[in-house]
């Protein structure tokens, strides 16, 4: 099939720019594989197997990559390649005629008049990632050796060579397994295509050098172990397929590639062209189901795992935009357990101080997202059922002061106290010390709280519980009068917080959620005025910053090494998820005239551009805030890709 992205050789023998580039492929149950459009390896997390273990909570690397040689006619031509202290080694790069997703990572090799495809895919439900090569050549006897390389560890760490590692070797008709350490499953790699032959040869390739951890200020080396090689045949025109695992070995790995490669490619003909269709290409690589079949999302690749916010911020995005109003229902239902039970802070029961999560917010946003599946037609009965009681029980316990670090004061918004966890998105720390602490009343929390009272009133009234409604409209005209006088600013803007009867004039984007929520306290003009100080301050081809540059606080570059970096992420660094409450922010001020649909149509498009500079096909977690705006963070980021595609939904005629 046409290929949906590709990169010429030029374009990939400029390795300053070729070695940023990374593709993401992922199984749909928590793992994945990824690497540069070179396949070398530049971060810790770069793998061609990387999966939760079974009965573990953290992913583990187990594959990192395969040495691969061609040999022939007494030669032999590397098409791999990894960076060691000083040098590069094997210089597989040298032969590589290009790159392209189809939609899986596809690499060309050209050796004389020998060409040698490589694909990668892995298979959805299950942690298995199938390498296929293909060869065409006039005339030669071509033998491929492959030459695993494992690390065997949690994917945010770094392995050594050590005596604990299990060397030997099992062999089994259709390849061999290995299992370094007994903490860990056993990887199997299976032969389709060729009878497999493998060399036991145990060595440990020392000082393997990651890039990017370097720049980005983390130790950056590491040893990986091999058992040994495989030496396998290529014949002209014969596929050649190798499958890896940590669960059961691959029957038939040619049979696997076929009807997994059939679905993606059939998967890929069916989205809408352009820059909108490969957003929901992406959208899918999100989407995962844990060992218990819960439909849930992953935060962003590679680091991030399941986050409470970033689920309830995605799933309207990569679920209700694509039309899968039901699945977004599934999702949130599934997540109430880990709501109730403290995995997601939040103000349903306690919140254990080991929680993974550093947020206090997440309960609002599983309101909103909740709202928004209603508004989508959502089932009246799931919302009865569960979703509706639960941001009830949300309500009471902040009305009752339950909830740790928040409560709703006598004026009726809600409040955070120091020393409780950040409350908010901006949850940066140095030093263990919030670097945007929003203590007080946080802008956008009273607007997803006053929608909350909204919903729940709206709901009762619509079943025709009339005092319940009664009693949740009094909450609801209280909180807007309080919203008001605290946070509107005379200048004709919302303050990002109140504490203590002040309030804080800094200009960051979080006023533009008040602005675009369907039911908020702002006016028809104050909407437009929040609108118009988002566009003079904030607005970005690639996102709203987070803070006014005007500001002398900002910070226009995200670069550096954790503490720096940490430093901008929310001091003037832009964030491409926020345009999707800015979008709904303008239509909701300037109604659907279509040279404002046009415009932000346009604004939208205009990412197009950064699917190939840093996560291919996908949109990363921020950019900087001052031109050219260079892609930073995870390469692969959840609300990035979810609230462009609602972005689009909006404009396309969703509700607003």
């Amino acid at each position: 099939m046409k290929p949906i992205l590709s990169l010429t050789r030029e374009q990939c023998l400029e390795l300053h720019d070729s070695l940023r580039k990374e593709w993401l492929e992922t199984d749909g149950c928590g793992g994945f594989a990824s690497s540069t459009v070179l396949l070398c390896p530049t971060r810790r997390y770069h793998g061609l197997l990387v999966a939760p273990a079974p009965g573990l909570d953290r992913r583990h690397s187990f594959l990192s990559r395969f040495e691969e040689t061609v040999h022939g006619e007494g030669h032999e031509f590397p098409i791999s390649m990894a960076r060691y202290p000083t040098l590069w080694y094997p210089h597989g790069h040298r032969s590589i005629a290009g790159f392209a997703l189809r939609p899986y990572p596809t690499f060309e090799y050209h050796i004389g008049p020998v060409s040698i495809t490589r694909e990668l895919l892995m298979v959805r439900g299950a942690p298995v990632v199938l390498c296929r090569y293909l060869a065409r050549f006039p005339h030669a006897e071509l033998q491929l050796r492959l030459r695993p390389l494992l690390t065997c560890r949690e994917a945010d760490a770094l392995t050594h060579e050590n005596l604990a590692l299990d060397p030997r070797v099992r062999r089994f008709p259709l390849g061999v397994s290995v299992r370094p350490y007994a903490a860990l499953p056993a990887v199997s790699f299976t032969v389709g295509g060729a009878p497999p032959s493998f060399e036991a040869d145990p060595v440990w390739s020392r000082q393997v050098e990651y890039q990017r951890d370097l720049v980005r200020g983390y130790d950056g080396h590491e040893d990986q172990f091999s058992p040994g090689w495989f030496d396998l045949p290529l014949h002209a025109g014969r596929e050649l397929v190798v499958a890896a695992t940590i669960a059961e070995p691959v029957d038939d790995p040619l049979a696997l590639w076929r009807e997994e490669a059939r679905r993606r490619e059939t998967a890929a003909l069916s989205v809408a062209p352009g820059f909108r269709g490969r957003l929901e290409l992406a959208a899918e690589d999100f989407l995962y189901r844990d060992a218990n079949r819960r439909l849930a999302v992953v935060a962003g690749f590679p680091w991030f795992g399941e986050w409470g916010r970033d689920t309830f911020l995605s799933l309207p995005g990569l679920l209700l935009a694509r039309g899968r109003v039901e699945e977004c229902g599934e999702a949130l239902e599934g997540s109430l357990r880990y709501l109730r039970d403290g995995a997601m802070p939040n103000v349903i029961g306690p919140t254990p101080e080991s929680s993974s999560y550093d947020s206090l917010d997440s309960a609002l946003w599983f309101a909103w997202a909740t709202a928004e599946y209603a508004a989508q037609g959502g089932s009246s009965n799931r919302l009865e059922r569960s979703l509706r009681p639960a941001i009830e029980e949300i309500a009471a316990s902040l009305l009752g002061g339950r909830a740790p670090g928040l409560s709703v004061d006598p004026d009726g918004l809600v409040v955070n106290e120091p020393p409780s966890q950040a409350a908010t998105w901006m949850d940066a720390r140095s030093q263990g010390d919030l670097l945007t602490p929003r203590w007080g009343c946080p802008v956008e929390v009273n607007a997803l709280w006053y929608a909350l009272l909204c919903f729940l009133e709206r709901r009762h009234r619509e079943a025709g519980r009339d005092s319940e409604a009664a009693a949740w409209d009094v909450r609801r005209r209280r909180a807007a009068l309080a919203f008001l006088e605290r946070l509107w600013l005379e200048s004709g803007y919302l303050a990002d917080r109140w504490q203590d009867g002040v309030a804080d004039p800094a200009v960051r984007p979080n006023m533009v959620v008040a602005a675009a929520l369907a039911e908020s306290p702002l006016s028809q003009e104050q909407r437009v005025a929040v609108v118009e100080r988002v566009e003079r301050e904030l607005l970005t081809p690639v996102g709203l910053r987070t803070l006014s540059p005007e500001d002398p606080a900002y910070e226009g570059r995200y670069s550096g090494g954790p503490e720096r970096r940490d430093h901008a992420y929310h001091q003037g660094t832009a964030w491409p998820w926020l345009l999707g409450f800015y979008v709904e922010a303008c239509l909701r001020a300037r109604g659907r005239r279509a040279d404002e649909v046009a415009r932000l149509r346009s604004l939208l498009d205009g990412f197009s551009d950064q699917l190939q500079v840093h996560g291919l096909l996908h949109v990363s977690e921020v950019h900087d805030g001052d031109p050219p705006y260079r892609p930073g963070g995870a390469p692969a980021q959840a609300w990035s890709t979810a609230e462009l595609l609602r972005a689009y939904h909006l404009l396309e005629g969703g509700p607003t």
